[in-house]
């Protein structure tokens, strides 16, 4: 616990049979409670390996739902157990998980409502072997969501955050995708519902055996975030309705 706050990773895998044991163990298991890691149909050993570790709660999904989909039985899971905040690490060592104790205690100290941990701040991305093709298109979607949307981030596409238990009960988290747009839609929703989010560095490690998407999958997510931006920005102005983005007035960044 921190300041009192129960803490919960929360692991959504796909075929991390190699990495995930390893991110288990660099968890800061002194602050966090428990370790949820939620297998998507994995075609490899992902469930049984996490069925070994030590206070890990294990969900298999029988069909492959999607990292979206893994998320929001990750998040439901979570909020059973308990959590008062959810850290989501993802299990391929790509983030630094000792990094989850600073992004819970922003959250237990009631710093902030919702924390990412940013690749783009220092030098953290292209040292730790980024793409550059995908660094290039991070900036690009970045500055794109900067101007459309009032709040200022280094990234709106990391991987690696934490939010509160009220983040996560308030947030119409089934209305967004079940693919990798969700981590984008879910962001946006942050905001619009007014909660406060804060960053810090991150460095990151792009090794053969971390998770990947595909240059295909990565231009749907790029057209993803240039169409949930406009869905946002015109429900926001009154075009459109949108569940998932309802009109209100977002909290401009500090």
């Amino acid at each position: 616990m921190i300041n009192g706050q129960r803490i919960v990773v929360v692991m959504p895998a796909y075929n991390a049979e190699q990495t995930l044991e390893k991110t288990y163990h660099a968890l800061p298991h002194d602050t966090v409670d428990d370790v949820i890691v939620v297998d998507d149909a994995s075609g490899d050993r992902t469930a049984e390996v996490a069925a070994k570790l030590p206070n890990v709660h294990v969900i298999r999904h029988e069909l492959n739902r999607g990292y979206g989909a893994n998320q929001k039985t990750c998040y439901k899971k979570a909020l059973e157990l308990g959590a008062d905040a959810v850290v989501m690490v993802h299990p391929d060592y790509q983030y630094e998980p000792r990094l989850a104790t600073a992004m819970a205690s922003m959250i237990a100290n009631g710093v902030y409502d919702a924390v990412i941990a940013s690749r783009i701040l220092g030098t953290g991305a292209l040292a730790g072997g980024m793409p550059l093709y995908k660094y290039i298109a991070n900036r690009l979607l970045t500055a794109y969501q900067n101007f459309l949307i009032p709040y200022k981030l280094s990234e709106y596409h990391s991987g690696y955050r934490a939010f509160s238990k009220e983040v996560l009960e308030k947030l119409p988290l089934a209305e967004n995708s079940d693919d990798f747009i969700f981590d984008n839609q879910m962001l946006v929703q942050v905001i619009v519902n007014g909660f406060s989010m804060g960053e810090l560095s991150c460095p990151t490690r792009y090794m053969p055996d971390s998770s990947s998407i595909s240059l295909m999958r990565s231009i749907k997510y790029g057209l993803g975030v240039l169409s949930t931006t406009l869905e946002y920005k015109f429900s926001q102005i009154g075009l459109k309705k949108s569940a998932r983005f309802p009109r209100g007035k977002p909290r401009a960044a500090d």
